[in-house]
């Protein structure tokens, strides 16, 4: 079993809280727009994947990149800053989705707090909202999880303090 801290739309701020919150996973992953001073504490934290969002600059762009697809015990898992969500996934990621759906796709941008299960493609969608300050939204939030085999569970939305 792993247990996943998932975060994303830092734009530069990182809660101390979020140290708290995921002190009992196992990994983080962030889904981009990490802005400045971010990678670095959530590294020497946990291990860390991510990928790079449209905020982020060439250090960042060097170190993750656009569309990470890993496994995660029997999980196939596929990563990026801007996908849409099921019935508007983007250009970018389209034809991968159709052709060969992950079982868990993650997605940021959007700033909204987003989990759906794709009927027709049978994959869970997952967009953890913003966890920075920057942007339009007025709760901040983080998502954990498990990964057990090929199962997804215990999923919490965690709200952080006001902006």
């Amino acid at each position: 079993m792993k247990k996943i801290g998932l975060i994303s739309d830092t734009h530069g701020f990182l809660d101390e809280s979020v140290f708290k919150h995921f002190e009992s996973c196992d990994e983080i992953w962030h889904a981009g727009d990490f802005g400045p001073n971010v990678v670095a504490p959530l590294a020497a934290f946990k291990p860390l994947r991510g990928v790079f969002g449209n905020i982020d600059d060439i250090a960042i762009r060097s170190e993750f990149p656009e569309q990470n697809r890993f496994s995660c015990e029997e999980v196939d898992v596929l990563m990026t800053h801007i996908g849409g969500y099921p019935g508007k996934y983007s250009a970018l990621v389209k034809s991968d989705i159709y052709t060969k759906p992950p079982k868990l796709f993650i997605t940021g941008h959007s700033h909204i707090l987003k989990v759906m299960f794709d009927e027709k493609l049978k994959l869970l969608h997952i967009n953890p909202g913003a966890a920075g300050k920057h942007g339009w939204h007025k709760v901040r939030t983080l998502i954990r999880f498990c990964i057990t085999d090929e199962n997804i569970h215990t999923l919490e939305v965690i709200e952080l303090s006001g902006r």
